[in-house]
């Protein structure tokens, strides 16, 4: 990892490139700062019927798990310092509060007191609700060039290492990323983490992440056709790859037809967590999975097919592992992500703006996921899944609440017996209402 970090900014000392530095068009450690707050009500509920026996089809009705809170996420920028190398500081933060009893916590948004578990011993997020918490972290930046270095507390958007901003808060990393930009329509990226706090942890390290080493790049190669590959090693978890090739193909009158393929190949430790699994060799788990997308685009019409394929003997997971809880970058991901062993599905996607209708800033996204052929162990290899998904979200597009937005989605979910909340999620009735109004500061 040392070694990769020093030779991209050695590349950036020495590279001549056909476009001026970022770093030599600072204009100071002040004069580039820039600060927001996004003051955020968010709300989920989930009503299950879940079945209790897999192979005899007993329903327990669970009683809905509604979380409902408030925060305001910060974030505090400064520019950076004239010279060869510029040295800048940040910070990212969010400070909460629950609104009323509000005593659930089974869907990530709010945490967990430190309780007596059924050993009658201290256990850390198994107690009460918190009724208000605090989280973030500090970082600092140097840049050379056009390539950046940043350690400190993070929010990452990286396919194999994606934060999760799903949710009421951001999940956190802690550690070194190190992007480049010193060759025209390329990135690479490298970068070490050491610590992991999900969504709805106090703890900054509740992932207990050891160590994660994450690289990558995407290219640019015109502006129809662009290509990214990122890696990811998670010790004693898991190492994972990804692929994504990327086609815009222009039409007449404006209209357009867009070709995605994306995929990737994990291989987990003995030490990993998996779900879905239809092996007992622990050193012996792994899968691949793949998704090929088409998307037309005319006017305020946009219409996508996908399909998605999942083999090995394990079923594609991601976040319980320490690897972000937001780390698929795959089409058919909605509250299910059509990820189980074996698994394959089929997606249709229509989304409308409104803008065409004189309503500028709403949009309606409708989706129809099936799922077939999944694979539980002992039990079936023909378990299905579908999902029904709206959304609508309207963003002000002027006045004094500019950019503020209101987001509302419903999940109808559904799966057969066999592959019911023991070993996925089980049938759901889902909403999720996110009100965002966002501050700058400076």
């Amino acid at each position: 990892m040392q070694k990769l970090t020093l030779a991209i900014l050695i590349q950036a000392a020495l590279i001549s490139t056909a476009y001026a530095s970022e770093q030599s068009e600072t204009k100071g450690f002040v004069e580039d700062a820039s600060g927001s707050v996004l003051f955020r009500t968010g709300y989920i509920s989930r009503d299950k019927t879940d079945y209790t026996d897999n192979l005899k089809g007993t329903r327990e009705t669970v009683k809905d798990t509604s979380s409902v809170a408030q925060t305001a996420i910060v974030k505090l920028d400064s520019g950076f310092t004239p010279g060869v190398v510029g040295f800048a500081v940040g910070l990212v933060a969010d400070g909460s509060f629950k609104l009323g009893e509000n005593k659930n916590a089974g869907n990530n948004m709010i945490p967990r007191e430190t309780g007596i578990n059924d050993k009658g011993i201290l256990e850390k997020g198994i107690g009460d609700t918190y009724d208000h918490w605090a989280r973030g972290g500090a970082n600092v930046k140097a840049r050379i060039s056009n390539t950046t270095a940043v350690y400190g507390t993070q929010v990452l958007d990286i396919p194999v290492l994606a934060s999760n901003t799903a949710r009421l808060v951001p999940e956190y990393f802690d550690g070194v990323m190190v992007t480049s930009h010193e060759i025209k329509d390329l990135e690479l990226i490298a970068g070490k983490f050491t610590k992991n706090q999900y969504s709805d942890q106090i703890n900054t390290d509740g992932r207990n992440l050891d160590r994660a080493v994450v690289w990558g790049a995407k290219y640019k190669f015109n502006d129809q056709f662009n290509a990214a590959y990122y890696g990811l090693d998670s010790k004693d978890k898991l190492d994972r790859h990804y692929i994504n090739l990327n086609y815009k193909h222009a039409l007449a009158n404006d209209s357009s037809l867009t070709y995605d393929f994306s995929g990737y190949h994990t291989k987990f430790e003995e030490g990993a967590s998996t779900y879905s699994q239809t092996t007992t060799n622990l050193a012996d788990r792994q899968n691949s999975i793949w998704a090929l997308s088409g998307t037309y685009n005319t006017g305020p019409h946009n219409l996508m097919l996908a399909y998605q394929q999942n083999s090995g003997n394990v079923g594609y997971d991601y976040g319980s592992n320490a690897d972000g809880g937001q780390s698929i970058y795959l089409p058919n991901s909605y509250l299910s992500d059509f990820i189980g062993n074996d698994e394959k599905s089929a997606q249709l996607q229509y989304s409308y703006d409104f803008a065409a209708m004189n309503v500028p800033g709403l949009t309606w996204t409708t989706a129809f996921v099936y799922g077939w052929d999944i694979k539980v162990a002992d039990v079936t290899d023909n378990a299905q899944e579908r999902e029904f998904f709206n959304q609508v979200k309207y963003t002000a597009q002027s006045g004094f609440a500019k950019d503020a937005s209101l987001r509302v989605r419903h999940s109808y979910y559904r799966a057969s017996d066999e592959y019911q909340a023991g070993n996925y999620i089980g049938d759901t009735n889902e909403w999720r209402i996110f009100l965002d109004i966002p501050v700058k500061l400076f």
